[in-house]
């Protein structure tokens, strides 16, 4: 029989606490971009972000990047486009629709990403997954507040509708990639890839060059160097956590910024407090796995 002093206490892996910490992370950046954009715009700001990141990961990581495989470039591109697709997108929404609504939108790649991967990898979800995702996305929707659903699909509701999508994508990407590549020389290329992307579809879109402001410029580096720990966290937690239970840790996003808006003096109504705890229990009831009946294999 296994030692009860051995067994660990904590409920979560240390893969799924770095998860946790990069939510963690996540929740507070919303008001530093809320504050760039009134400097930038979407794409300059988001391609600036992770070419910043790209370059500080080539420096980092010079040593292993000429091991760089095919494998590894194509995963990076892969998933360098959804990254550009997801932050792009979601961003841009951001500019016509106001941020309740941009985070009820965005909570749909709660439920995307078992559907996808069910869809498209075939691969069918465990029951109490899918109860923690249920859980999750409703509690999503009480953090969200009932006015975020409500009014027409209009171009920003667009935009944020398939940066859902990209997001889903990504977590796909890498669950389905991480153990097949070296974190570093993807994280690079991942990253690289991003910003370049951003940047080359400015003209497209019309987006001039913003006037200098240290708001955005600090802004930019700031979270370009955070996205490097962050995207190298996730392609090594995403080794061994499934992307399912990861994006069930990510919908804790929100509720962390909740957190971060109350400590700036928002007022939080009831039920943002009810989301968050949908939230966390979605998160641990996702992680439980039935105990299999003595003799069964």
């Amino acid at each position: 029989m296994p030692d009860r002093a051995t067994q660990p206490s904590w409920p979560f892996s240390r893969q799924e606490a770095a998860l946790i910490a990069i939510t963690m992370l996540w929740g507070t950046t919303f008001l530093i971009v809320h504050l760039a954009m009134r400097h930038s715009g979407p794409f300059f700001f988001v391609g600036l972000r992770f070419v910043t990141a790209g370059i500080v990961a080539l420096v980092v990581f010079r040593r292993v990047l000429a091991g760089l495989t095919r494998q590894e470039l194509f995963a990076g591109l892969a998933v360098g486009v959804s990254i550009f697709l997801g932050y792009g997108l979601q961003t841009l929404g951001l500019q016509t629709i106001s941020s309740s609504k941009s985070a009820f939108i965005t909570a749909l790649y709660v439920p995307l990403v078992p559907l996808l991967q069910w869809l498209v990898l075939r691969e069918v979800p465990r029951p109490l997954a899918l109860v923690g995702i249920v859980l999750a996305f409703a509690g999503l929707v009480l953090l969200a507040g009932p006015e975020a659903g409500g009014g027409a699909v209009g171009p920003g509701e667009l935009a944020t509708i398939l940066s859902a999508f990209a997001i889903a994508a990504e977590i796909l990407l890498i669950g389905r990639f991480a153990r097949r590549v070296d974190v570093r020389r993807i994280t690079a290329v991942q990253l690289l890839s991003a910003g370049l992307l951003a940047w080359l579809v400015m003209p497209a879109l019309g987006e001039p060059l913003p006037a200098f402001s240290w708001v955005w410029l600090g802004a930019a580096l700031g979270l370009g160097v955070a996205s490097v720990l962050i995207q190298l966290a996730i392609n090594w937690a995403q080794r061994s956590v499934p992307p399912l239970r990861a994006t069930i840790i990510y919908a804790g996003e929100p509720v962390w910024g909740g957190v971060v808006g109350r400590l700036a003096g928002d007022r939080l109504p009831p039920e943002a407090f009810a989301g968050a705890a949908l939230v966390l229990l979605g998160t641990l009831v996702s992680g439980l796995r039935p105990r299999r009946r003595p003799g069964s294999r």
